[in-house]
């Protein structure tokens, strides 16, 4: 079911920019997002970038200790988002980056919230070709562990993820 809402060109474009790893000088690569989050415009017509809500590369190690503890803490509580997450893991046999999409819908969402974002998916994903991971996730029991992003980016595999032994 589509809902008639309208993926912004700033949503394209930052999926683009995070995409596409080309390589780049330090302070570019800094500027790269870790994490971006997306909702809905106030009229609910547009998906928009969430403003204040992304991670940076050079944010880790300075701002930023665990970029997926802090991923987890922008996700509001009663409410749902769409985000992005550059996830880096290792697994046995070599170093992997895999963007994956998220539709985060707690439950303690409102019903209303929940069926925009559920019937509005689709419209999002059409415009993020080539992402090899979706994650629909209902509460922060199913996302605080990592260990259970990290099935999601290849089962018992993989060994580390954002460096961390799981």
């Amino acid at each position: 079911m589509a809902s008639g809402v309208t993926v912004t060109d700033e949503v394209i474009r930052v999926f683009n920019d995070m995409k596409v790893r080309k390589s780049s000088t330090q302070d570019e690569v800094k500027k790269r997002k870790k994490a971006v989050m997306f909702c809905m415009s106030d009229d609910k017509k547009n998906i928009i970038v969430e403003d204040g809500k992304q991670i940076l590369v050079g944010d880790i190690g300075e701002t930023v200790d665990d970029p997926y503890a802090c991923f987890v803490k922008l996700l509001p509580p009663n409410d749902c988002r769409y985000a992005l997450y550059d996830a880096t893991y290792e697994t046995k046999e070599s170093k992997k980056e895999d963007l994956v999409f998220i539709f985060w819908a707690p439950e303690s969402a409102p019903l209303k919230s929940k069926m925009i974002y559920a019937s509005s998916k689709d419209a999002i994903k059409k415009k993020f070709t080539g992402i090899k991971h979706e994650w629909q996730v209902n509460g922060l029991d199913d996302i605080q562990d990592r260990a259970t992003l990290a099935e999601k980016l290849g089962g018992n595999v993989v060994v580390t993820l954002e460096g961390k032994p799981l």
